[in-house]
């Protein structure tokens, strides 16, 4: 055990209970962070706290700064794009085609499912192209954030993405600390895919997401903003914090003709910037790639590929994929003499501006982080709740306890880090080794992952949480308040589900539909009675109608016949 024991878990449900409780995010964080130190201290603790949050911009050799100075050149890049139009320009171009709440809302869950490759560029992406499309169908603020919030870090860890390296690495990990040689084990990757079938609820949040959005029934804090959001027009609780307000801040582009390419043209450079500095910081040599491609060694070509991905700096990349964003900015309000270089550079900083809440409150709890790694918060959880427990019950805690240690610590990778080491040797001891041990290993990094991100998604002090929020100007603690209801709904069903396997071995390609289909009964049955009882409809107006029939078309705060 560790040296401070159950005070260990105090600052972070402190932290998260005042978010919750006061909306007020930045102080909440900040006063988690100050009682750690006075736990650490045995003393008053301010100089500690500041240390920890210096500590929290500069650990990690980096990664966290790098983290920063995207978020801040991501601000750059929205503010270039309002002020070329290119958001007027896209928005009045897709709500021609997405003229409903349901088809806005499946085109922010596709486009989720595939910017698979980060989290944080999904995040970024998809929150920035759709944001104004659903506030013109007056779908919440807090509707559009669960959409990317659920399927961002959900698909990127299926997929190959920035997660794979961390999840692979891991996975070695943890056979070491099983003592197995490499030469008695599958393949990393073997493990890998193995795993992924018990990933239940990255799957499963994703399938939730489609049935929300495709059926437009919620419940909850978010049936509470739809309603808000459809009869009002207000996207946006009335007293809420947008984590970024761009029209507010800007004021109205200079831009007199929107035009398409300039949105599509920096979000494209971001994108193929990012891939591109990702696969040369992994040592991809395009002439050899393009060698193999040509003569038809596919296998070689893929091999190549995939040690890029597995050495990729995504952080960097992300960071240098950004600012060529900012970049073509620069050139193209240069080149449809919208504004020259000097205006460019005044919107660079004031994109910096917007972004200075999201700023504030990653660092913060990042700083968290900090606390609960000298307290060795998830150390002590782990090791007070996963011992010698049967194989039937293992997968079920697991997921369990790795959600309750990302939802208080606010990271899923660090979740990982801490979980994997003590569940694989766990896991391995109980089977007696073999191919049991092998397939309760794959389920054991699958169930890991999967708490991971169900705690992250219930979290507001989550990274991810935050940066879902910021790029869909929601409130940071009513996107928490919204979602927590429909995390919590996957959550159960996935532990029910891996009960099952536990007990009965029934294979996880039975119960994934299964679990899908609970999904739909559950939506349904949840939606009827919160909605039954508050005397409202429990389905999103998705095709609204006047009185006589007559479609109406809505935008703005307006209703038009």
């Amino acid at each position: 055990m560790t040296d401070f024991g159950v005070l260990s878990v105090a600052p972070p449900l402190l932290a998260i209970a005042l978010a919750i409780v006061t909306r007020k995010a930045i102080l909440s964080l900040f006063l988690g962070i100050w009682s750690g130190a006075v736990i650490y201290t045995g003393g008053l603790g301010i100089v500690q706290t500041f240390d920890w949050i210096v500590a929290a911009i500069i650990a990690d050799d980096g990664f966290q700064a790098t983290i920063l100075v995207f978020t801040l050149l991501l601000g750059s890049g929205v503010a270039m794009v309002w002020s070329l139009g290119g958001t007027y320009a896209v928005r009045d171009w897709a709500i021609e085609r997405l003229d409903t709440q349901r088809k806005a809302g499946l085109a922010a869950w596709v486009l989720g499912l595939v910017l698979f490759f980060d989290d944080y560029a999904n995040t970024a992406i998809v929150g920035s192209a759709m944001k104004d499309v659903s506030d013109q169908l007056r779908i919440s603020r807090e509707k559009l954030s669960y959409v990317v919030d659920s399927t961002a870090a959900p698909v990127a860890t299926l997929g190959i993405s920035s997660w794979v390296a961390f999840q692979l690495s891991l996975i070695d990990d943890g056979y070491a600390e099983a003592g197995v040689a490499e030469a008695n084990r599958p393949s990393t990757f073997e493990v890998f895919l193995s795993s992924i079938p018990f990933n239940m609820y990255a799957i499963l949040a994703i399938a939730m997401v489609a049935i929300v959005v495709l059926w437009g029934r919620d419940y909850g804090e978010m049936l509470t903003a739809e309603h808000r959001s459809w009869t009002t027009g207000q996207v946006t609780r009335e007293d809420a914090e947008p984590m970024q307000d761009v029209a507010g801040e800007l004021g109205e582009p200079p831009a007199s003709t929107p035009r398409l390419i300039n949105f599509f043209g920096p979000v494209a450079v971001l994108i193929a910037v990012t891939i591109a500095t990702a696969f040369w910081s992994g040592g991809l040599e395009p002439a050899g790639f393009l060698t193999d491609l040509l003569a038809t060694e596919f296998g070689s070509a893929g091999d190549r590929l995939w040690s890029a991905v597995i050495d990729a700096d995504f952080a960097t990349a992300l960071m240098i994929g950004a600012f060529g964003m900012v970049l073509s900015g620069f050139l193209l309000g240069k080149a449809y003499q919208i504004f020259g270089f000097g205006e460019a550079t005044e919107y660079t900083v004031d994109g910096f501006g917007i972004m200075l809440t999201a700023v504030s409150i990653l660092v913060l709890a990042w700083g968290i982080g900090e606390v609960i790694s000298a307290l060795e918060t998830g150390q002590y959880v782990a090791e007070a709740t996963v011992g010698t427990v049967p194989a039937s019950v293992l997968p079920a805690l697991v997921m369990v306890v790795a959600g309750f240690i990302a939802f208080s610590t606010g990271t899923s990778w660090g979740t990982m880090g801490i979980m994997t080491p003590i569940a694989v040797p766990i896991a391995w001891e109980i089977t007696g080794g073999g191919a049991e041990g092998h397939t309760l290993v794959a389920v054991m990094v699958g169930v890991i992952f999967s708490g991971a991100i169900f705690g992250d998604h219930s979290s507001p002090i989550s990274d991810t949480t935050v940066l879902s929020a910021t790029f869909t100007g929601a409130d940071l603690v009513d996107h928490v308040r919204t979602q927590i209801y429909y995390a919590v709904t996957v959550g159960l069903v996935s532990v029910a589900l891996l009960l099952v396997w536990g007990f009965l071995g029934i294979t996880p390609f039975v119960l994934l539909p299964v679990g899908v289909l609970t999904l739909v009964a559950l939506v349904y049955l949840l939606s009827e009675f919160d909605a039954g009882r508050r005397g409202i409809d429990p389905v999103s107006v998705s095709e609204p109608q006047t009185d006589d029939g007559k479609r109406v078309v809505v935008a703005g705060d307006e209703q038009d016949d």
